[in-house]
């Protein structure tokens, strides 16, 4: 696992397949995903890596019910008293109540989903608050959930107003470029949480998949989602 910083109070941490988040507010810590059924021990290494105390994770929000998302969650919840909290249509999921939705995958998709297949399945996880839209979290002055379904219904980004920061989950990638993330349960869904998600204008996008955006982040976001929505049109 690579650890890197994003801002001062801001790390994310680099799996092998995805990633998550740290963000710190003194000495309390909100994780944004907690990466495969084996990630724990490396999160708590490098928690107190960065001087801190993994007892002092408060809460584990999960952006989707993918397992390379939150795989570790409920070990994590289970040592450390962490409250876990996702949106309330992938909490079912989460659970292990129901199965995921199969994406609806482009050619190109296809290999690359064979590789995403290769991480561990999560155990069913306890979902201690299933959230909805415009909700506001209590970390980092007031973190608010904005739902982005498409790639899966439950998908949510976190905005971070006060520090202009945005999370995207899987909705977003930057694989090469910042592009719509891939597969997508439904694809127009999931652009128009894109542009939703854009018009935020942000100036640190976190995404699910590739290093953060931190210059030009606004207008980066915006032309990516509009070039992505012309895509979508030409190519359906």
């Amino acid at each position: 696992m690579d650890l890197v910083e994003v801002l001062p109070q801001l790390h994310m941490f680099r799996f092998p397949i995805g990633q998550a988040y740290l963000w710190a507010d003194g000495a309390e810590l909100t994780l944004i995903d907690a990466g495969d059924v084996n990630a724990a021990p490396a999160i708590e290494e490098a928690v107190r890596g960065l001087g801190h105390d993994p007892a002092r994770i408060a809460r584990i929000v999960i952006t989707h019910g993918h397992r390379d998302h939150y795989g570790a969650a409920q070990e994590l919840a289970g040592r450390h008293g962490a409250e876990i909290l996702a949106h309330r249509l992938d909490a079912p999921v989460i659970r292990g109540e129901e199965e995921i939705g199969e994406p609806v995958l482009l050619d190109w998709e296809r290999p690359l989903y064979e590789r995403a297949l290769t991480v561990p399945p999560a155990p069913p996880t306890r979902v201690g608050t299933e959230l909805s839209d415009g909700a506001v979290l209590p970390f980092a002055g007031g973190a608010r959930v904005v739902h982005s379904p498409g790639h899966t219904p439950g998908s949510i980004g976190l905005h971070l107003p006060r520090h202009g920061v945005l999370f995207t989950g899987d909705c977003v990638a930057a694989v090469g470029q910042v592009m719509l993330g891939v597969f997508n349960i439904d694809r127009q869904q999931a652009m128009a949480s894109f542009r939703r998600l854009a018009e935020l204008d942000a100036a640190t996008v976190c995404f699910g998949h590739g290093d953060p955006l931190t210059e030009d982040a606004a207008a980066v976001m915006r032309a990516s989602a509009d070039r992505d929505a012309g895509l979508q049109v030409e190519h359906g």
